[in-house]
Parts: C-alpha cells; sequence; structure tokens
C-alpha cells in the first residue's frame, strides 16, 4: 500500500503525464506497490501509452525528473505500448509480467 506522499507523487505524477499523451495505464511498482518501502526507495513506475516515440519518452523522463526533484523522489519509468507488450519481445519479460499481474516486479 503506498503511503500518502508516495500516492500524492504518484498522483501528480500521473497528472503530469496526462497532460503530455493520455495514459492507459501508469502503475506504481515493486516495495512501493508491496508497501514494503525501504528508506530512501525510488518510485518506480511503468507507464502504458497509445504511441510511444522517443519525444513521448523523453517527455516522460523530464515529468518524473521534475516530478521527483520537487517532492523528493527519484522516479524511474518504463513506458512502453499496448502492442509492444503483447507482440515484441518486452512483452515476455518476467518483470513486465509482474508488473501487468499485481503491480510488483520482485
Amino acid at each position: 500500500m503506498l503511503s500518502t506522499t508516495d500516492r500524492s507523487v504518484a498522483t501528480t505524477f500521473k497528472r503530469r503525464m496526462q497532460g503530455a499523451s493520455p495514459a492507459q495505464d501508469t502503475r506504481v511498482c515493486s516495495s512501493h506497490a508491496r508497501g514494503d518501502v525501504p528508506p530512501d526507495s525510488d518510485l518506480e513506475t511503468s507507464v502504458d501509452r497509445e504511441n510511444v516515440t522517443p519525444h513521448l519518452r523523453e517527455q516522460i523522463s523530464k515529468a518524473a525528473r521534475k516530478v521527483g526533484l520537487g517532492m523528493e523522489r527519484v522516479i524511474p519509468t518504463l513506458a512502453a505500448t499496448c502492442k509492444q507488450l503483447e507482440h515484441d519481445p518486452m512483452g515476455v519479460n518476467p518483470i513486465i509480467h509482474k508488473i501487468q499481474a499485481k503491480g510488483d516486479a520482485r
């Protein structure tokens, strides 16, 4: 379960991403999703979009840095399209399957 602070960071990041490109899905992954967050943990996110271009990847990274710096969190991102997750090699990655199943990459 997300802490109040992490929920605020995730909501702010998702809101900023909606302005750049409507999300099909944005998830918090790993220890934050499980609720067993070690001190100084980063807030890993998975961002699914209809179309992911190099320009959009840069926008996602910039949004993550801006929100993270403003809220004292590092926000690593994974950006992918549904097509990539369903038909490309990225989709067979066991980490991706775990994130899709339960928001947890461990």
